[in-house]
């Protein structure tokens, strides 16, 4: 072990020297509490530290130890389920041990190392057996929805076991197989978090992630292995977006980040979270969902880690060929933490503040998402939601539009639908999603309608927003009915297929079926509306039709269990429509 002394200190930067011998991101134990750190700059045997608690009393000349090794997660059974903060200590163990406080220097164990897991060994797997990175020895049901593979370690070099335990109970500390260069194998390993894990080849997506809500998987899809972003300003429904498509998104498991949020708002997930119950399986949602929780009053080098926290969390369960989501809430609270310890370290600063490597340090996170063929051979993918505070609303500041050269898919939130008590309220102008084309085929074979139903909705969205500026100059009827007719669907639209209510039990959740026929309705009321009028109909007889509002209704009234009855809708709509049709035909 490294010692070293301290010989500055600003914040949660330290300067200290004596540890020359130590890497760049070694991790490092800080004066006499040994609170946690890590070196983030080298100079001719000065070296810079970001230490990950509160370094409050703290005086130069006070030892610094270096464990000679960077900071790492400890990956094995126990993750899922539990409650962590950025560097990966089990808020609710240290709130039992300790009390609701938490010391400088205070330590627990990440997983639980006296708990014995039921291993069930592969068949195939025993002595002699050939391995490699990833292979998968056996299994460990480590929650209700989640079935744990044991994998061997990325970072094993040996090639055949030469001792193998078998099935049994094990903790995640005790050895289970060796390889022929005697290296052991545990139910777990650390892995170093600024490191992406290895993979055997990158994919490309194809399959959406399903949400359940129509303005995202209809109009703006995201992909399993793909990234988006949520940008908006306060109260416009960020942390409640991302916590509809943490409950309903057909990933395997939820890494939630809670990084730099108000306190009141982890709170509320902290406590939500656990009571909520997965739709798939009937049982807790925290089940298939791993939190990470960083709140705005906790150190900000621990904030700046966390999201690499959660990604290599992902990763590991990735491999393991699961489709993983992550929410990140928020990255803008990042970019602060980085650009204070920017400050503190005197470097350049670039627009707004922001260190100039604000935007590879963007593009090292959300780079890491993607759909891969594991080591062991399996597919998985790591699909990354960013939620975005831009000050002010203002999309033109730098964590936005670095952002966007990174992600694919934009949810930009509009504070005009917020207010209006529109949810979610993303909006269909500024918003965009490049995943379309790629997970065309998949909605082709649900229906294929899709793409072209997707597109025609939107362009009617589009010059509903043109004819309102029209209609604000000169009014309503001075449009003609053909161009009325234009904002009378659109309305039908946002009431009844992008507004989205969490509090309707049917409405909270829209399978994609469900989705596609309610459009299907609307573009046809729209077709034949528009011909009927170009026949000669006046507009208030097309508006006076009870299948109007019938349609509008179809996302409260129809189950998914029991789409049939659309098909009721649409019998109503012909009828109608027909009817206009004879009394009006040419």
């Amino acid at each position: 072990m490294i010692e070293g002394k301290i010989t500055r200190i600003s914040g949660p930067i330290l300067y200290a020297e004596g540890l020359e011998g130590s890497g760049l991101y070694d991790v490092v134990d800080v004066g006499e509490k040994k609170i946690i750190g890590e070196i983030i700059r080298q100079n001719r045997g000065h070296s810079t530290i970001q230490v990950y608690e509160d370094d409050t009393g703290m005086k130069i000349g006070e030892k610094v130890f270096s464990n000679e090794r960077p900071l790492s997660l400890k990956l094995g059974p126990g993750l899922v389920g539990t409650i962590y903060d950025g560097i990966q200590r089990p808020l609710e163990t240290m709130f039992n041990n300790a009390g609701s406080f938490l010391a400088p220097g205070q330590r627990t164990e990440p997983l639980d190392i006296e708990k014995k897991w039921q291993f069930e060994a592969l068949p195939e797997v025993k002595e002699k057996t050939a391995i490699c990175p990833g292979f998968v020895l056996g299994t460990v049901q480590e929650t209700a929805s989640i079935v744990h593979k044991i994998m061997v370690p990325p970072n094993v070099r040996g090639r055949v076991l030469s001792f193998f335990k078998g099935s049994g109970r094990y903790t995640v500390d005790e050895v289970i197989a060796k390889t022929e260069l005697d290296e052991e194998i545990k139910m777990s390993h650390y892995w170093p978090l600024r490191n992406a894990r290895p993979f055997s080849k990158k994919l490309t997506v194809s399959q959406p992630l399903v949400t359940g809500q129509r303005v995202i998987d209809v109009f703006f899809p995201l992909s399993k292995g793909g990234t988006a972003a949520i940008p908006g300003g306060f109260g416009t429904g960020k942390t409640m977006t991302q916590h509809a498509i943490a409950k309903w998104c057909d990933a395997d498991l939820i890494v939630y980040i809670g990084c730099g949020e108000r306190g009141n708002e982890m709170t509320d997930v902290l406590t939500e979270f656990p009571t909520l119950i997965d739709p798939r399986t009937g049982r807790s949602l925290m089940e298939r969902t791993i939190l990470i929780a960083n709140t705005s009053n906790m150190p900000v080098a621990a904030r700046e880690v966390s999201l690499y926290s959660g990604i290599t969390l992902a990763e590991y369960y990735r491999d393991m060929g699961m489709h993983v989501a992550i929410m990140a809430d928020s990255t803008s609270r990042w970019a602060e933490a980085l650009r204070e310890l920017s400050g503190r370290m005197e470097e350049m600063p670039a627009e707004e503040g922001f260190p100039a490597y604000l935007p590879t340090r963007l593009a090292s996170f959300y780079e890491r998402a993607g759909r891969v063929k594991a080591m062991c051979g399996q597919e998985g993918s790591v699909s990354i939601i960013g939620a975005v505070s831009p000050p002010g609303g203002d999309f033109s500041e730098p964590v936005t539009q670095h952002t966007k050269r990174f992600i694919r898919c934009f949810w930009a939130l509009d504070r005009e639908l917020a207010n209006a008590r529109h949810y979610p309220a993303i909006g269909w102008i500024d918003s965009y999603s490049e995943y379309a084309d790629e997970i065309k085929e998949w909605w082709d074979n649900l229906d294929p309608r899709w793409s072209e139903l997707r597109l025609k909705a939107l362009e009617l969205l589009k010059k509903e927003q043109k004819l309102e500026a029209i209609v604000r100059l000169i009014g309503q009827d001075a449009l003609p009915d053909y161009e009325r007719i234009v904002l009378i669907v659109a309305d039908m639209i946002k009431n009844g297929f992008l507004q989205q209510s969490a509090f309707d039990a049917i409405d909270v959740y829209s399978v994609p079926e469900k989705q596609i026929q309610i459009l299907v309705l609307m573009m046809e009321f729209y077709d034949r509306g528009a011909a009927v009028i170009k026949a000669g109909a006046p507009l208030s007889k097309l508006n006076s039709l009870a299948v109007k509002d019938e349609i509008i209704r179809l996302k409260t009234t129809v189950p998914n269990e029991n789409l049939a009855l659309i098909k009721e809708a649409e019998s109503h709509l012909d009828e109608q429509m027909s009817e206009l049709e004879r009394l009006y035909s040419k």
